[in-house]
């Protein structure tokens, strides 16, 4: 047993430790709770936090859950959030985590501990390379190795997590933790607030640009947080049409009298339309990734704070690096207002046409119950206030196409690493922020089954999260993924347990639907439950989630999909999908 591992005897201390003085830093500088699993080489972390007023350890059934944990903490705060793993294995279940942590721009500490410093190189037992197998997944990752060393990599790992952030990455081995810590200096960070605006030339090209254009589209990402009001007016004096990625719905879609849909895989006929039919593009705090789905003769104009996101994804003829809010006033200044409005009505008239065929397909359906229909019945549920989070699968699409966010709703998820059974940790670390708020999980069957521990945490931490299972017994979207590829469906049915009866065996309110008149009671059940609830909704396993644009190599695909799937002599899965999309390819 290594030396740090016996029990620490001495509860008051004539010297503090490093790990003492690394916990009263986090707390000093907000951090609310540490999320992750002890062992041996976390002894000394863990001992100081039970003896930290203000600072709780969050223990979780796996350590993947607790890094999605601490990002769903950080995504509620805009703040520090921490998580912890023991050496080996334990830290290593941390990393698909902090990818997605990363990769969603949270900022998020991770404690790496480590095996015996004087053991390293020899591969001892549950030995890694930590400094270098969280490099890919951070913007910070370095050791800790001594006391005099250890306050300033703290300060450089919190200040380069809030600065840039994304997830920093402190090892620590046991041992070090233990040494004694002969100065106490507490560094506490605050976030700088700098206003980022491109240069008048910079600007006066992009505005040449949209003034000389006859059709302008807006393409709003998660960067148009907190600049609503200037995206607006960009768009009214442009007649421009806002289409939203994933990510910029929250913050851009409601009560938007220019908003015309989501495009991208998940999205819809509407926002691809008003961007192939444009002549410019003005893309605002967007990183989105898929390049089929731009113009392909328009000019473009990219804002963004970092300015390596530049034309990364689109050749742009003029980029600006600024705040979206105050590169949108100064911009505003400059542009002339289209009298000619066509572009935009067309795209909003396009809009109202496909919002209503969405629309119509929030029915209950015969059988196995649709969906959309569940989500609609969600969306009208819900607290005012709710945030949902949408597990990564068809979750997703019903989500960002039913679900409707207004002012106070939140929508958060793994939307840029794509993880499932992210979202019921997600929602624990939302929901430690505030535990008086709604937060509803719309979990796919398979990713709910992946890490079913999150249950158990959610109830030992009394964290009141509502869990929407969509039960199709089978991976939904990798299903439609294969249909597009012409691949008849292996592998992906799902032999699935009673979830309402896994949830009561470990004390949350369970329940299961198979009727669609039995929905709306379940939901209003669980949603005024005072703890963590969940309700498991059969629903239709052949509801085809159609994107916005089919290529020729798609529809070969479906086309190729259904002679196999006759040819297997799975001929009845054929109809019943076809009976069950009918509405969608109309």
């Amino acid at each position: 047993m290594p030396r740090w591992a016996v029990s620490i005897r001495n509860e008051v201390r004539t010297m503090p430790k490093i790990a003492d003085v690394l916990v009263e830093t986090l707390a000093a500088n907000g951090v609310k709770h540490v999320w992750g699993v002890p062992g041996d080489s976390l002894n000394a972390v863990t001992d100081a936090i039970r003896r930290t007023d203000g600072i709780d350890w969050m223990l979780t059934r796996h350590e993947e859950e607790a890094a999605f944990a601490a990002a769903g903490e950080a995504a509620m705060t805009n703040d520090l959030a921490v998580c912890a793993g023991s050496c080996g294995p334990g830290n290593l279940h941390l990393i698909n985590g902090l990818y997605d942590a990363n990769r969603s721009r949270q900022p998020v500490l991770a404690i790496a501990a480590d095996i015996p410093t004087e053991e390293i190189g020899s591969s001892y037992f549950q030995e890694t390379r930590p400094n270098e197998l969280f490099r890919g997944c951070s913007v910070f990752c370095e050791r800790v190795s001594s006391a005099e060393q250890m306050p300033r990599i703290v300060e450089l790992a919190i200040r380069t997590a809030v600065e840039k952030r994304g997830v920093a990455v402190i090892v620590l081995a046991g041992d070090v933790a233990l040494a004694n810590m002969p100065g106490t200096r507490i560094p506490v960070v605050r976030r700088t607030e700098p206003v980022v605006v491109p240069s008048p030339g910079e600007l006066a090209d992009a505005a040449a640009l949209l003034n000389g254009a006859k059709k302008v589209t807006i393409l709003a990402g998660a960067g148009v947080e907190g600049a609503r009001e200037q995206v607006l007016a960009l768009a009214d004096r442009l007649g421009a049409p806002i289409v939203h990625a994933l990510r910029g719905k929250e913050f851009i879609e409601y009560d938007n009298p220019f908003d015309v849909g989501m495009t991208g895989l998940l999205g819809f006929a509407s926002g691809y339309r008003a961007m192939e039919d444009c002549d410019a593009l003005l893309m605002l705090g967007t990183d989105f990734p898929y390049q089929q789905f731009f113009p392909d003769d328009a000019s473009v104009v990219q804002v963004d704070i970092r300015g390596e996101q530049l034309g990364r994804r689109h050749p742009v003829d003029v980029g600006l690096v600024g705040d979206v809010g105050a590169t949108g006033t100064a911009l505003l200044a400059l542009l002339e207002r289209k009298t000619d409005r066509k572009h935009l009505e067309k795209s909003l008239d396009h809009y109202a046409r496909t919002r209503e065929s969405l629309d119509s397909l929030e029915k209950p359906g015969h059988g196995a119950i649709h969906p959309q229909f569940v989500t609609r019945l969600i969306d009208e549920l819900a607290a005012d206030d709710a945030v949902f989070i949408p597990d990564v699968g068809t979750p997703v699409i019903w989500a960002c196409r039913h679900l409707h966010i207004g002012e106070r709703r939140r929508l958060i998820g793994s939307f840029w690493h794509g993880t499932m059974a992210a979202a019921p940790p997600l929602a624990m670390g939302a929901q430690a922020v505030d535990r008086s708020r709604q937060i509803v999980v719309l979990a796919g069957d398979g990713g709910l089954s992946m890490m079913l521990g999150e249950l158990i945490t959610a109830v030992a931490h009394d964290l009141p999260i509502k869990v929407v299972v969509f039960d199709n017994a089978a991976l939904g979207f990798v299903e439609v993924e294969m249909k597009a590829a012409g691949v008849v469906n292996y592998g992906t049915g799902l032999a699935n347990p009673d979830f309402g009866a896994v949830a009561r065996a470990v004390g949350m309110h369970g329940e299961n639907v198979t009727e669609a008149g039995d929905l709306e009671g379940a939901l209003r059940r669980a949603f005024e439950h005072d703890g963590p609830a969940l309700v498991s909704v059969a629903v239709e396993r052949q509801e085809l989630s159609m994107p916005p644009k089919i290529g020729l190599d798609q529809a070969g695909g479906f086309a190729l999909y259904a002679m196999r799937t006759v040819l297997a002599g799975n001929g009845r899965e054929l109809i019943d999908l076809a009976k069950a999309n009918i509405r969608q390819l109309l």
